[in-house]
């Protein structure tokens, strides 16, 4: 089996070669057009999915179910994304916030809730409602609401 790359990686989410014009483009309309939240995250910062993927979930799931590999995944991105405000500020609220977004996927995913019939904009309300709905919950959950 062919070791999937970077350049592979990102194609296939994207749509187009890593650095190609209006990967950013494809990138965020593939994103918020997602027909469910999972799929949201699939198409989401390709770069990034693929070292989350090959340092966290991969090692992950060959010791514990992939749905607590996925949850582990998000909460290491969250950690890595609060270092500077660990840091400078003592604080956290991105882990919190993709602790919650895991946990939003993996509830959608049970309840089998797919957007492909809707509209491009009510799929993209919907996944945008996702996000920021987790990042109040997070907000609530550490007592900054």
């Amino acid at each position: 089996m062919r070791k999937l790359t970077l350049q592979d990686y990102v194609k296939r989410r994207n749509g187009v070669p890593l650095g190609a014009k209006g990967s950013l483009q494809n990138m965020l309309i593939r994103s918020f057009g997602a027909s469910s939240f999972e799929k949201f995250w699939w198409y989401w910062n390709p770069i990034w999915g693929f070292y989350l993927y090959k340092f966290f979930q991969r090692p992950a799931s060959r010791f514990v179910p992939k749905s607590i590999a996925l949850i582990y995944t998000f909460l290491m991105s969250g950690l890595i994304h609060d270092v500077p405000m660990l840091i400078s500020k003592g604080t956290m609220i991105f882990t919190p916030w993709f602790g919650v977004m895991s946990l939003v996927i993996l509830l959608t995913r049970n309840s089998e809730l797919n957007l492909n019939g809707y509209h491009w904009l009510v799929r993209a309300f919907v996944n945008l409602f996702f996000v920021l709905k987790s990042l109040v919950l997070a907000l609530w959950l550490v007592g900054a609401l």
